[in-house]
């Protein structure tokens, strides 16, 4: 589920390279490196919204600038091959990984560029306050910032605000010969993300009321007007392992040997009480020693309500754990927590999960909409997955909460970094599972929601207004990756550029809260006590773990050698026989719905019951529909999905 979107920005825990001297290494003399007059461009620097019409002025001279140079490693060109040749079930370099010192041996900076990006920062007037194997960290005043950038910094109205920008795009040295990736932080405008999912506080309790459904269809609200013309189930419970396991073809795979890792802002302080409780109650296998670790930054910054909300990321970590526990039981599962929700601080846990190579498979419940991503962030990322690519690693990112975005952000767009063509993106469904764990159906999430009328006889404006649904459309900024050639079809490749573009989602699991999960999170009642807690839950934020434990399952399945970045192969597989459930809105036939019943107050019923029906299939302008969709992708795993990793490919 994706409801905060925040981008954040993490103390770095990479390893720092040691200091080095000699910055004449690539030719750049140390005191006039910024005066060279041959400059190359980095392109996207300047933001779109950076406009002649929105200008107020030159930015003050004094005004303080930090900011990240990305290297760009000595071959960032054979990077990107490379991570596609391993990826690629057809090449023969297919799962021939590198080890992550042998990954940065091959593409990272060497140390001549780090000195020469340094002695080029330094001769400007900047300070250098880190270096990592993927950044030099600076900071200064405007009038060093603009030197060395070749740029001019001004002001420019970016709604009802006013931010910093360039007035053109940077430029780096040309004698640096390439060695800089891109910049980020010299437009300050906030690039945060948001976890995906509707989450309560943990500071404030949250319970759903019944009746429920034990599984889908268990109990009919006979009781209640008919919607589409007949008696609905009232909403599951929420589901546990053993259902889902059941849905997507676990069989006798948990997930042994194989590790996981999930990247969240912050982290849950009752996260291991949390996990082991909730597996106890709910018939999942308990935790072993050691199988549950966390990697943390050694400060956390932005917490505020108004900024990253840290509070509402600690149920986001819960619910990944939780998720990925119940459907890879075995698995080894680290939890790497950015110091907030900006999205230098998130790229520095993903990069911690690369550079130690903590996890094969990486869950990602959190991201943006796509205008907010500018191309400097973007490649920074993407040069992030392709290393992982190349060490067998995949990233798995929701798809986001909002359908297709227009209601949400006032235009039809996707989300970021679930765009990357680098990444796969997961797309959501409701989800039938009926009696004795059977798979029943799944039809794309979308919810419309319409109330109960005063005198209980109908439903007030049915089906009701769109309120949530899984993230999904075609890119405007990246274009069509090869693998979804000849699978995606051409109209939604098509609908932006007649090239072809990335069209979002991948593959699809369970998301939707009305036939959601269930999950335990400590919470705070109204006595001012904490105590654990259930309630059910759903969103993207719930897809991308379920699909990350069921690539936890396929792995062991191929003998543990990992999947690496899975698109490649999701799409190799598509149209085969039993791998996927092909998902559409109406696999009765008919329109369906669900019967919500709900606390008024959120936690019991002293305050009243609030009686609404839920329609499934509703997204927004999106549809799921027999084949590819952009709602669902190639489908949701089927029983033959896992054990088609058990082959060769």
């Amino acid at each position: 589920m994706r409801s905060n979107r925040a981008k954040m920005r993490a103390v770095s825990m990479a390893a720092t390279l040691p200091m080095i001297a000699g910055a004449l290494a690539l030719g750049i003399p140390a005191a006039h490196a910024a005066d060279s007059p041959a400059r190359d461009a980095l392109k996207g620097t300047k933001p779109l919204w950076a406009t002649a019409k929105a200008d107020k002025g030159a930015t003050s001279n004094s005004a303080q600038v930090k900011a990240r140079v990305y290297l760009a490693g000595k071959d960032a060109a054979g990077l990107a091959a490379y991570a596609k040749a391993v990826s690629d079930p057809n090449s023969p370099s297919y799962g021939k990984y590198l080890s992550a010192g042998k990954a940065q041996a091959r593409f990272g900076a060497t140390k001549a560029q780090v000195a020469a990006v340094k002695s080029w920062l330094k001769s400007a007037g900047l300070t250098v306050t880190a270096v990592t194997p993927h950044y030099v960290a600076v900071s200064g005043d405007v009038a060093a910032a603009e030197k060395a950038f070749g740029t001019q910094l001004h002001n420019y109205a970016k709604g009802s605000k006013t931010y910093r920008a360039p007035a053109k795009a940077a430029t780096a040295p040309a004698a640096l010969e390439g060695a800089v990736l891109t910049v980020t932080g010299l437009d300050n405008a906030p690039h945060k993300s948001a976890h995906d999912e509707q989450l309560p506080p943990p500071d404030a309790v949250f319970r759903n009321a019944g009746p429920f459904s034990s599984y889908y269809g268990s109990k009919v609200a006979k009781a209640l007007p008919d919607a589409y013309g007949q008696k609905v189930p009232y909403a599951v419970k929420g589901y546990t392992g053993k259902q889902l396991r059941a849905a997507y073809g676990a069989g006798k795979y948990t997930g042994k040997k194989v590790r996981v890792a999930i990247t969240d802002a912050y982290a849950s302080p009752t996260i291991a009480f949390d996990a082991g409780k909730y597996a106890q109650k709910n018939g999942d296998a308990a935790w072993k020693t050691s199988q549950l670790h966390q990697v943390l930054p050694k400060d956390y910054t932005h917490t505020s309500a108004d900024e990253c909300g840290a509070a509402g990321w600690y149920g986001e970590e819960t619910l990944d754990v939780e998720a990925v526990h119940a459907v890879a039981p075995n698995a080894d599962i680290t939890y790497v927590g950015a110091a907030s929700c900006y999205d230098d601080d998130l790229l520095d846990s993903l990069s911690k999960v690369v550079d130690d190579h903590l996890a094969d498979i990486v869950s990602n419940s959190w991201g943006d909409i796509e205008a907010n991503q500018t191309p400097d962030l973007a490649a920074a990322y993407d040069q992030v997955f392709q290393l992982g690519a190349v060490q067998g690693i995949g990233f798995y990112f929701s798809s986001g909460d909002d359908g297709d975005q227009a209601a949400a952000s006032g235009a039809k767009q996707v989300d970021t970094p679930a765009n990357s063509a680098w990444v796969t993106a997961v797309g959501g469904t409701s989800l039938a599972v009926g009696k004795g764990d059977k798979y029943q159906w799944e039809t794309g999430w979308g919810t419309e929601k319409a109330t109960l009328s005063a005198d209980g006889k109908s439903w007030v404006g049915f089906p009701g207004a769109f309120t949530s649904g899984a993230g999904g459309g075609t890119s405007k900024n990246v274009p069509q990756p090869y693998y979804q050639t000849g699978v995606v079809p051409k109209a939604l490749a098509t609908a932006n550029n007649a090239a072809g573009n990335r069209v979002v989602p991948d593959i699809a699991a369970i998301a939707d809260p009305n036939t959601g999960f269930l999950v335990g999170q400590t919470q705070t009642f109204p006595d001012g006590s904490q105590r654990y807690s259930e309630y059910r839950i759903g969103g993207t934020s719930l897809a991308a773990p379920v699909i990350a434990a069921v690539q936890a399952l396929a792995q062991e399945a191929r003998g543990g050698k990992a999947i690496g970045f899975a698109n490649p192969s999701i799409y190799a597989k598509f149209g085969k026989k039993g791998v996927y459930h092909d998902v559409t809105d109406k696999p009765t036939g008919k329109d369906l719905a669900v019967a919500r019943v709900d606390f008024a107050n959120g936690i019991d019923a002293s305050g009243g019951l609030l009686y609404s029906v839920r329609s499934l299939g509703k997204d927004s302008s999106l549809a799921a529909v027999k084949g590819y969709d952009d709602v669902t992708g190639v489908g949701s795993p089927a029983g033959g999905y896992v054990t088609s990793f058990a082959k060769k490919h």
